[in-house]
């Protein structure tokens, strides 16, 4: 059910919650915040773009067509590419062709025949490793000889030393300073003021019953309620745990086939989980804590892209992180068992899950009703209206942060503009997500023109070309083969002015490789922290417009329904009484016990309606409060921090490179 398309409305905010669509309830915005340049929530499958002159990844596509890649292509590959990305850098590209021994001037040739861009694709590096063994090999260096090769089924195998690749590589000086997200050590026990440390962690066996989650565990649902305390630990950000996604690959066979993502955590090493599991996961914990704040899925789509894939593994970490590190869901029994049950289909197939709703086994003592604030509708009603404007302006800062970022390593190539035309107006749309949008009164935009503005500034129409922006890893390959070119002095005498203007020049080679490493790590680091800091800040207010658009739906009770109908009972009771006709006792016991009946219903809303208050401004004050100031304090210091050193790292290059050519000569 999870391939059918969904109808295809615009978001409007004129919506009777006054938050217009959700991403879990209503009409999700026009515009994905999980993908940039596509929208998931379409009805349509991953667009086809207007045919355009046909770029490098498909002509290779042709070279290498159907023949079988020597291991030592992937090996290579998967050295530059950890992440499982299918792309790297023209740097990463140039530091494996240098391991091969062939002359600078064949390695830059090779780079720039593959590729114009700052990254190459997998098949691109295919490619240039087919056209390095043709070159060690004395042939001919040539893309028509590899499609040669590749249709008699005889791609040539170059000779790499890979070990050589990692040994000297200049990461090695800078990689503890901006490595990427890895998995920590398990972090420490939380501080004896937690309100919410008072159970196990991680319950994940079955209650007495036999029913996994039945509210009678006491603690399967989730650690009891208690908001009387501090609301969160002390440096409870310093001990959040993480999570991390990766994609495994397809499973399957044609009709059957399905992704496969692998989740790492500190609960239990790794498992492999499907998409549909996610979604399971995240219907039973909407059932169990609908007055809970916690984020959304990235959705599904038909014929998604390499491209849409990657956005939606990084939506499923981002909220996944939310939920472990929530100060009630992170205790579920459910959550615990799919972050450490190996197989969760086949667990699923043995163990019943109840899905009572939060409330049916906490209750909310007298202290902590106390502890709930007398004007709790006014807070609420003031985040409610700031909310659309804080998506808004988040959404827009991820954006233009995501852009920095790829300019800043020269990977954000502006599209053809046949492409743009049929493929990115036509779905990528950002909608007004209030009726007096803050984004219309940037410079150069209108209300009216809103639209249309932001896909100018995004899409590329007032971008300067960046095809042929300069590299530093080509600037690298072309110093070395001038080097080489000019290894004897013309004049045929050993010259010291001719070697040491070389040797300068090799120094240059040397430190431009090194810039362009440290600027490759850093982007990287930026895409894989800051931005995800930056878009889990966005997706926080996202989830607080859920969390509002449930209790709307939800917290409706019938209470005042049952008091009428009590009172009538009690006079249609107290005239057959007062009647006394024949049969009139057994009518009187019908009706008792239905008042009866009806009194304890409306006592057990009422205690809802007061835990679902303690509910809402636990999640406002214990989660929303700190994690939108908190963990935004956090992002901002480590981003200063680390850009700061980079910052260091390049100015010690530079240092290096001029007291490295302090010598140079003159005459």
């Amino acid at each position: 059910m999870f391939n059918a398309p969904r109808p295809a409305q615009r978001y409007v905010a004129t919506s009777t919650t006054g938050f217009g669509g959700s991403f879990v309830d209503e009409n999700p915005l026009a515009n994905s915040v999980y993908d940039d340049g596509l929208d998931p929530w379409s009805a349509a499958p991953s667009p086809t773009p207007t045919p355009i002159p046909q770029t490098s990844a498909s002509v290779f596509s042709n070279v290498i067509a159907d023949a079988t890649v020597p291991s030592i292509y992937h090996r290579a590959f998967a050295t530059v590419d950890p992440s499982n990305l299918g792309e790297t850098s023209v740097n990463s590209l140039s530091r494996v062709l240098a391991t091969s021994s062939l002359p600078a001037a064949t390695v830059d040739k090779i780079v720039n025949l593959v590729s114009s861009k700052p990254r190459v694709s997998k098949l691109e590096f295919f490619v240039a490793l087919a056209l390095v063994a043709l070159a060690q090999a004395g042939k001919d260096v040539s893309i028509e000889q590899v499609a040669s090769l590749s249709t008699q089924n005889t791609l040539p195998e170059p000779t790499l030393d890979l070990a050589k690749l990692q040994s000297t590589s200049a990461f090695n000086p800078i990689t503890s300073n901006y490595r990427q997200n890895s998995i920590r050590s398990p972090a420490p026990a939380y501080s004896s003021d937690d309100p919410w440390s008072t159970n196990p962690r991680f319950p994940s066996a079955p209650s007495n019953n036999g029913v996994f989650g039945n509210a009678a565990g006491g603690f399967v649902n989730g650690a009891p309620s208690n908001l009387s305390g501090s609301g969160m630990p002390k440096d409870w950000w310093k001990k959040q745990e993480t999570v991390k996604v990766t994609i495994l690959g397809h499973q399957g066979f044609i009709l059957n086939r399905y992704l496969v993502y692998e989740v790492t955590t500190e609960r239990g090493g790794s498992v492999p989980r499907r998409y549909s599991e996610f979604v399971f996961l995240w219907e039973c914990l909407t059932r169990r804590y609908p007055f809970r704040l916690f984020p959304a899925l990235p959705p599904k789509r038909i014929g998604a892209d390499e491209q849409f894939l990657e956005q939606r593994k990084r939506g499923l970490s981002r909220a996944l992180s939310f939920v472990i590190n929530h100060p009630v869901i992170k205790e579920d029994g459910l959550l615990a068992v799919f972050l450490t049950e190996p197989s969760f289909e086949e667990w699923r197939k043995h163990s019943p899950i109840s899905l009572d709703e939060e409330s049916a086994s906490k209750r909310v003592d007298r202290v902590e009703e106390m502890s709930i604030p007398s004007d709790l509708e006014e807070k609420l009603t003031a985040i409610r209206v700031r909310l659309n404007p804080l998506i808004e302006q988040w959404q827009r800062i991820c954006i233009l942060a995501e852009r920095i970022i790829k300019r800043r390593e020269a990977a954000a190539v502006r599209s053809p503009p046949a492409f743009r035309r049929s493929y990115l107006s036509a779905h990528f749309t950002l909608p007004p997500l209030s009726p007096t949008s803050s984004i219309a009164s940037l410079p150069g935009s209108a209300p009216s023109v809103m639209s249309n503005s932001f896909h100018q500034s995004f899409t590329g129409f007032s971008l300067p070309p960046l095809d042929d922006q300069g590299d530093l890893a080509r600037l690298t390959n072309t110093l070395r083969a001038v080097v080489e070119v000019n290894e004897q002095c013309w004049r045929g005498d050993d010259c010291e002015l001719s070697n040491g203007v070389r040797s300068g020049l090799e120094q240059v080679a040397a430190h431009t490789q090194r810039h362009s490493e440290m600027s490759e790590i850093r982007t990287r680091s930026l895409l894989d922290t800051t931005l995800e800091s930056l878009k889990g800040q966005r997706d926080l207010y996202i989830a607080t417009r859920d969390l509002f658009l449930r209790h709307d739906r939800l917290s409706i009770d019938q209470v005042e329904r049952l008091k009428k109908r009590i009172d009538m009972n009690s006079l249609k009771l107290d005239g057959i009484r007062a009647a006394q006709k024949e049969g009139w006792q057994d009518e009187v016991d019908k009706l008792a016990a239905v008042i009866e009946k009806d009194q304890a219903t409306i006592a057990a809303q009422l205690s809802r309606r007061v835990f679902i208050r303690a509910c809402m401004w636990h999640e406002l004050r214990g989660v929303l409060h700190n994690r939108e100031n908190t963990l935004l304090t956090q992002t901002v210091k480590s981003f200063a921090r680390e850009e700061q050193e980079f910052a260091e790292n390049v100015a010690n290059v530079w240092l290096s490179l001029g007291e490295a050519t302090e010598n140079m000569p003159y005459e």
